[in-house]
């Protein structure tokens, strides 16, 4: 998984047909999706619980691209080597979930996914100043954790603050909640390179009419062009 800078479409599965996951995955890949983000809950970091290892296991051999694998746990560090092995390569830690993240971040490095670190609304860019080192990615919450189709909380000057404090680090600058064709176009002028969207590509297609899937995408991209 090499680094560059260009924008990334990671559609979450959270939006997704649960019981259709793999064919899914494989519809919104073939309309223009960049990564796979798998937001993973447990009813005790967040209010609400979601997938674990095993139903990412299952879902990588459908994954062409990167699985970013976004763990909204507390603890999280118990975990880590499931989710690598489940084929992650993208874990991500949040700063918030635990008074080690400097662990955790090693941790997901040795298990060999590449690590990223996530910020809620209320958590300010300094408390991430000094991970950078330990860290390939950088996930910026612009909703409250622990719900999909949330509305977007405007950010932008926290992200653009991050992006002056990354320099010419390659670490991604993703954004997880409320991405919209009228969203996005702030956040990426502010330094954003992922940008995390469910209801927002998922809205108005299915597996047998995947076609809205690559349109809700392809807006998305004209927005930000």
């Amino acid at each position: 998984m090499s680094f560059d800078r260009s924008l990334k479409i990671a559609p979450s599965i959270l939006s997704a047909d649960f019981a259709n996951f793999g064919e899914e995955i494989r519809c919104v890949e073939a309309q223009g999706a960049d990564w796979i983000h798998v937001d993973v809950m447990d009813g005790h970091f967040v209010p609400n619980i979601t997938f674990g290892p095993s139903t990412c296991a299952a879902i990588r051999p459908h994954i062409s691209t990167v699985m970013d694998v976004h763990l909204m746990i507390a603890p999280v560090d118990p975990y880590i080597e499931a989710f690598a092995e489940a084929g992650a390569d993208v874990i991500t830690a949040h700063v918030e979930a635990g008074a080690h993240i400097h662990r955790s971040l090693q941790a997901i490095r040795a298990n060999g996914a590449k690590a990223g670190v996530a910020l809620n609304p209320g958590t300010p860019v300094s408390a991430v100043a000094h991970l950078l080192d330990h860290a390939d990615l950088v996930c910026v919450m612009t909703v409250n954790p622990g719900f999909g189709g949330q509305s977007f909380i405007p950010l932008e000057g926290k992200v653009a603050e991050l992006r002056a404090m990354i320099g010419d680090r390659p670490i991604h600058i993703e954004i997880d909640g409320g991405v919209t064709p009228l969203t996005a176009p702030g956040l990426v002028r502010a330094g954003a390179d992922v940008l995390v969207a469910g209801s927002a590509v998922f809205k108005g297609g299915s597996v047998s009419n995947s076609a809205p899937y690559g349109a809700n995408i392809n807006a998305i991209r004209a927005a930000v062009a």
